[in-house]
């Protein structure tokens, strides 16, 4: 498996709860973390928080453009209103880097959420085409951000679906997945698949919403 224990990850989107689990998670497992905002004050402050939780000093804030300047590997996790505007703003930063989308774009009415539609196709998808020269992958979109900021929780008992069309990157999107206890990477196809892994959230929650839950996804057979 390849091995990412030396890489830096930023996440951009670091100071909600999905970029915030996620970056605790790999700040226990060992990987250097640069949490993103547009404010480098709030920042700091997310990750002197994340230090203390995580107990490692492996956490430092930036604001966005220091936080893909430095990393190896970015996770793009801000709300989809957003999405957009901020990566187009970091395409000079993001040249040549991993880029993790796990951002669902979703809405919700009185019948529950739902897929929006998406004029690329699927948030990963206009990733790929405002980041031309990124290697874009989608994952992490079904990893319930309770669970990552509880560590109670020993083991996230989960797998997560990485698609992309660059081998090498979604083998070390798939290996970020594995270096967190009781997850696992799995590969799930070509980043043109991305639709289906996003709108699939919309499930999920209905499912968490029903049966009071935070539930994954497990993959058989494999």
């Amino acid at each position: 498996m390849t091995d990412v224990t030396g890489s830096t990850v930023g996440v951009l989107g670091g100071t909600g709860p999905q970029g915030e689990g996620l970056a605790l998670r790999w700040a226990r497992a060992g990987i250097d973390v640069v949490i993103g905002s547009r404010s480098v004050e709030r920042a700091e402050a997310a990750a002197a928080s994340l230090r203390e939780e995580a107990g490692v000093d492996r956490v430092r804030g930036l604001d966005n453009a220091g936080c893909a300047e430095a990393a190896d590997i970015v996770l793009v996790a801000v709300p989809w209103e957003g999405h957009g505007d901020l990566l187009e703003s970091l395409r000079d930063q993001l040249i040549g880097k991993i880029v993790i989308d796990c951002v669902n774009p979703l809405g919700f009415d009185k019948q529950g959420p739902f897929a929006l539609p998406v004029e690329e196709g699927s948030a990963a998808q206009q990733a790929e085409k405002l980041l031309p020269e990124s290697r874009v992958t989608a994952a992490f979109h079904h990893v319930s951000a309770v669970h990552l900021v509880d560590l109670s929780i020993d083991e996230m008992a989960t797998d997560v679906l990485v698609l992309g069309d660059d081998r090498d990157a979604t083998d070390q999107v798939r290996a970020l997945a594995d270096v967190i206890p009781g997850m696992r990477g799995v590969y799930g196809g070509r980043l043109r698949n991305a639709h289906q892994v996003e709108a699939f959230t919309a499930n999920l929650i209905a499912i968490n919403r029903r049966y009071k839950a935070h539930a994954g996804i497990r993959v058989t057979d494999v």
